[in-house]
């Protein structure tokens, strides 16, 4: 209820597990009551500081720190699933569509259908990309551009994110730089940026001599790729007078390490060119290191036209990952099929490369839009796919999604319906009394740890053994199935510490005297007998569904026996 003033005894909380500063959610949430509507132009929230003044940093982050996100509690469950699949009206996925999970991925539908609307009338006005004669693989020949640029960028990712490839790219190292700016230039490693995150490489790289953005390879994306083009590996040299530059290149820029490297000062190129960027010193000629550096970039270029040899990410860098591996046989094989395609000797290639091009790139985006609007969108689609198949392997659905008598029967259970479903289906209930039945089934609503092992009969113990096997077989399935959670967590959440205590209570002993038999708090024990009433009341009506009138009415009689005294007497709170 709102309040003039609001105190705060302490900033600091117990979330169950350790004391933490308050969240700006918290915070906000209760000392936003202060300040009475209509009465209180203002309200007043103070902080007491009992130990001392709190630090300026941890209270501005929590009266200004950014709020905790909110997340989707939507969950799948079995019992979800046969339900909707039991409704025509409504299918899963319609439900997946609606849940908050799917929220933010869903909101931009309408857009999505109007980008589409508007690249399907924009594929439509192309011309059409010829494909016969010599151009009859143009298709393919495109097909294996892509892959192959894709493969290598793929492969020069994980050599520069890799331990030995980082050991490689130190000061000295020669590489080969290819951006928007540079094509195949030789570079010299400077300094090697220690933020992990987004890593830059200060390079010293060859140019000419000549406003930066008229470097060759500016307008290099706008060309039509032949395999000469893609299979050179002749380096950058410049026509005119040499000259150099120093960037800070990403790892995406670097197309090669080589095996050669250089011996520099590192330090002082930077300085000489940070020091020449400077208005009063941009006339100074380079220094000594500087030019030394650049003289030897150039003779490398002069003496290796044809391309100074990579470091190879197999065997000189030992990665011996099977991407790796895999990524570079692949190239290898995609450079080779290059040479065999006959539409890169046709006249019209360049103009038919470029119509196909446009078309595939509008194509590619209109395949990406029509996805997103699709059900193979959905974040939850594997897990629904996942226990789609349990169910069917389970034979509570047939192969066309059709409910069947044992999922009717899970339909109708509440909480741990697939291992209440089997037990049922497995007669492990019908041959025990109404009492073993209540203490058994109460390891599916008890929760806590408790340090006492109870004493029990063999005729319970069998029980146990059974449970535990069909948990066991359940889990296996789901693990089979492609589901994240093991056989052992899976059969770890049916606990057996109230077997004793529910026993003794159906057969009517006292509460006082099933009190000493556990080491569990004394309403834990209320709130699970009340819980297993209605468990009970659940496997009742599934022997009704499935026509076991012994059942039934053992059921019936184990929820009679349970339900007396004071663990179901009428509450001043709810009655």
């Amino acid at each position: 209820m709102p309040a003039r003033t609001v105190v705060f005894d302490s900033i600091r909380k117990h979330d169950g597990t350790a004391f933490r500063d308050l969240l700006p959610g918290e915070y906000i949430q209760m000392a936003g009551r202060a300040g009475r509507r209509g009465l209180d132009p203002t309200g007043t929230v103070i902080i007491l500081c009992k130990g001392g003044v709190h630090e300026m940093a941890d209270l501005h982050k929590m009266m200004l720190g950014k709020p905790t996100l909110l997340q989707s509690q939507f969950r799948l469950t079995y019992t979800m699933i046969l339900n909707l699949l039991r409704v025509e009206a409504l299918r899963v996925e319609d439900m997946m569509k609606r849940s908050f999970s799917e929220f933010h991925t869903r909101k931009d539908t309408k857009v999505h259908e109007q980008g589409i609307s508007s690249l399907t009338q924009s594929l439509s006005s192309l011309p059409e990309v010829e494909n016969v004669g010599q151009l009859s693989d143009l298709v393919s020949y495109y097909a294996a551009v892509q892959e192959l640029t894709h493969t290598r960028a793929a492969l020069q990712k994980r050599v520069m994110e890799s331990v030995n490839g980082l050991k490689a790219l130190s000061a000295g190292r020669v590489v080969l730089v290819t951006n928007s700016v540079h094509s195949n230039a030789l570079g010299l490693i400077l300094q090697v940026s220690s933020d992990a995150m987004s890593r830059t490489f200060t390079t010293l790289v060859l140019c000419e001599r000549q406003k930066e953005e008229e470097r060759p390879g500016a307008q290099r994306g706008a060309e039509t790729p032949t395999p000469e083009e893609l299979l050179s590996t002749r380096v950058f040299l410049p026509d005119g007078p040499c000259s150099h530059t120093v960037e800070k290149l990403k790892a995406e820029d670097i197309s090669s390490i080589t095996v050669k490297t250089l011996r520099i000062n590192a330090e002082r190129i930077i300085d000489d060119y940070n020091k020449r960027q400077m208005p009063r010193f941009k006339l100074d000629p380079p220094g000594q290191a500087v030019t030394k550096a650049t003289q030897e970039l150039l003779r490398l270029a002069e003496s290796n036209p044809d391309g100074i040899t990579p470091l190879d990410p197999v065997n000189d860098l030992q990665l011996k990952d099977l991407d790796v591996v895999e990524g570079s046989m692949r190239v290898r094989h995609l450079q080779d099929t290059l040479l065999t395609f006959t539409c890169a000797h046709s006249p019209k290639f360049t103009q038919q490369y470029a119509r196909l091009k446009q078309r595939m790139l509008i194509q590619d985006e209109l395949e990406r839009l029509q996805y997103l609007i699709s059900d193979q969108s959905l974040s939850l689609l594997p897990q629904y796919e996942q226990r789609i198949n349990v169910l069917k392997t389970l034979k509570y659905v047939d192969d066309s999604c059709t409910v069947q008598l044992k999922g009717r029967v899970a339909c109708e259970i509440s909480n741990h319906e697939l291992m209440v479903t089997e037990l049922v289906f497995e007669n492990v209930l019908s041959d025990l009394p109404p009492e073993e039945i209540a203490a058994l089934l109460s390891c599916l609503v008890f929760q806590q740890k408790t340090q006492v092992t109870p004493e029990i009969n063999t005729s319970l113990q069998q029980g146990v053994q059974r449970i535990v096997s069909v948990a066991e077989r359940i889990a296996t399935l789901q693990r089979d199935c492609g589901m994240n959670e093991s056989v052992e967590d899976f059969v770890a959440q049916f606990k057996f510490g109230l077997l004793e205590v529910v026993y003794c209570w159906a057969r009517g002993l006292p509460f006082s005297e099933i009190a000493q038999l556990t080491d569990v708090q004394e309403g834990i024990v209320v709130r699970c007998i009340q819980r297993l009433d209605e468990t009970c009341r659940d496997v009742r009506n599934a022997a009704r569904i499935i026509g076991d009138p012994v059942l039934y009415a053992k059921m019936e009689q184990a929820s009679m026996m349970i339900k007396r005294d004071i663990v179901f007497a009428a509450s001043l709170y709810t009655q």
